[in-house]
């Protein structure tokens, strides 16, 4: 464990990474596509504005334009892919999670004004990973930087029509297909990028905050897209602490808790429907639901809620800025 300062509270329950952390409560393919004698298949999603969406690996969608969600109906109103990974930026041989098909498919109802296309986000590293590591601000600035660098690379190889990009910033829990480094640098430093033996059980709140920022920057200064982060409260106060290093209230913001791993009840706005309404999106960093920064919930599919057939996200298209 590492060791925190005044402003870094310790973890709260377990870590919540999206698609490595161990799957609570999964429920099968068929228990899935049950819910559509629940929500039928012309539902769509509201109030007006609000999209469902899907994001990182495919999800199947029959037909022909315009497409609806999986399993829940309404307008496939938005696909989010990984764009990048920090572990291949260093050569670290870790997979990059893109559906070409899911993207057409957004792609084809934003054509028809129903959504937002096709959105990106990149699967950032921490201080931890970067091999020029030494603990000082300028060098974690720049480590985010280079990773921006390579962000904007891959997103100019996709056909993107979203007009933010997001920093995914979580702690997945352990090595995977995605990630050598349990927490992606952001609480420990590694001996090398690639490798899983951690030197120093500690980076500071403001190093880590440095790293986010070389990234925003180099966006805002070498392209036309809008940052984003795409995270969550727990996790987000572990990495940045509760000071100034974590307030972002004027950054826009993906969230992934609460969630669910039923597909019975999707949202109506920021709240599941019926008798999962008490369940609501939770925004980090200053933001809240009610403000323009908050953009989208991944609201059932991620780490610890894997539903049997994929991520799904709620989009507020009203805001897209």
């Amino acid at each position: 464990m590492r060791r925190r300062g005044a402003d870094r509270p310790p973890r709260q329950g377990r870590r919540k990474g999206r698609r490595v952390a161990a799957a609570a409560g999964v429920i099968g393919l068929a228990a899935a596509l049950s819910a559509l004698s629940i929500v039928p298949a012309g539902a769509g999603d509201k109030p007006a504005g609000f999209w469902y969406g899907t994001d990182s690996r495919a999800v199947t969608i029959t037909g022909s334009a315009p497409y609806h969600e999986p399993v829940i109906g309404g307008a496939y109103g938005g696909y989010i892919g990984m764009t990048g990974n920090w572990a291949n930026l260093e050569d670290c041989h870790k997979i990059v999670v893109w559906s070409a098909a899911n993207s057409a498919q957004a792609n084809a109802n934003y054509a028809l004004h129903l959504g937002i296309g096709t959105g990106v986000y990149y699967f950032m590293g921490g201080p931890g990973v970067d091999p020029d590591y030494n603990g000082t601000t300028s060098e974690a600035a720049a480590w985010g930087a280079k990773q921006a660098a390579r962000a904007l690379a891959d997103a100019a190889k996709q056909h993107v029509t979203y007009p933010v990009i997001f920093m995914d910033i979580e702690i997945p829990g352990g090595p995977s297909d995605y990630t050598p480094a349990f927490d992606n640098g952001w609480d420990n430093v590694y001996t090398s990028p690639c490798s899983t033996v951690v030197k120093t059980s500690y980076v500071a709140a403001s190093v880590d905050r440095a790293d986010l920022n070389g990234f925003a920057d180099y966006v805002t200064s070498h392209s036309s897209y809008n940052v984003g982060v795409y995270s969550a409260p727990d996790i987000w106060a572990d990495i940045f602490g509760t000071g100034t290093a974590s307030s972002i209230p004027d950054t826009y913001e993906w969230t992934y808790e609460a969630f669910t791993s039923s597909l019975a009840h999707p949202p109506r706005g920021w709240c599941l429907t019926g008798s999962a309404s008490s369940t609501c999106a939770d925004f980090f960093g200053g933001v809240t639901s009610s403000s323009k920064y908050a953009l989208m919930w991944q609201w059932s599919g991620g780490g610890g809620s894997s539903n049997g057939v994929g991520d799904f996200d709620q989009i507020d298209g009203s805001r897209t800025p």
